[in-house]
């Protein structure tokens, strides 16, 4: 199996993206989805942002309030580090239990949906292949502006936060170019998922893992052989 890294900006339309990859029946891990899960009431990221940034980021069900940490972190940035430092080893580790889970289901390559792929870049040096979402800024700026309800200034603030999308399109494999219809961007969707489905690149990695197993289970033979003698 080998790995897919997606990822984009806020609001270039990386969701639009992946959703259409999962109609395609591409399996997906959704690092926001894993996000939201590794600090509901009681784990350990949620304790731990709950010392560092105090009891009034809590709705009144006890969850942490998402807007009201956004607002905290997007306009300090030591504070978004300490978040990172916070949600991101938790978040790695629960989507390495979701890869060995889709690995040993026999699938052939697993998409990572990631937003900071290129921020953290802990994952990259694992991917085989890597897709950044592109629009260009003025859209990117409009439709932040409209999907969320910010002003421009808290849309530019949150912009700036992250990589630009420009540079983001340097580092990649593919790029999907999103500034256009929905339609230009399901057909450059469509010939994506052929490349992925018709790549070899699996074989080599199961190669690996069996041959790496073959080796494990002999040398447990051998030593259960010295042990009897």
């Amino acid at each position: 199996m080998f790995l897919v890294g997606l990822t984009g900006g806020i609001a270039s339309g990386k969701s639009t993206v992946s959703s259409a990859l999962r109609d395609l029946g591409c399996p997906i891990i959704d690092a926001d989805v894993v996000a939201r899960q590794v600090v509901e009431p009681n784990s350990l990221a949620y304790m731990r942002i709950v010392q560092h940034f105090g009891s009034e980021i809590l709705l009144e069900n006890g969850e942490i309030d998402r807007e009201k940490l956004g607002q905290i972190v997007f306009s300090c940035m030591e504070k978004r580090r300490l978040l990172n430092s916070i949600t991101h080893p938790e978040i790695q580790k629960a989507m390495l239990w979701q890869i060995l889970f889709y690995f040993f289901r026999g699938y052939r390559y697993v998409v990572l949906d990631v937003p900071l792929l290129f921020e953290t870049r802990r994952l990259t040096h694992f991917l085989n292949h890597t897709v950044v979402v592109y629009c260009d800024p003025a859209t990117q700026l409009s439709r932040l502006m409209q999907r969320d309800g910010l002003t421009q200034e808290q849309a530019e603030q949150r912009i700036a936060s992250q990589m630009p999308l420009n540079e983001k399109r340097g580092l990649a494999n593919h790029v999907i170019e999103n500034s256009g219809t929905r339609e230009d961007t399901h057909r450059q969707v469509l010939r994506l998922h052929t490349k992925l489905e018709d790549s070899m690149e699996f074989l080599l990695v199961r190669t690996l893992a069996v041959v790496a197993a073959a080796g494990f289970g002999g040398l447990l033979l051998y030593t259960a052989k010295l042990l009897v003698l």
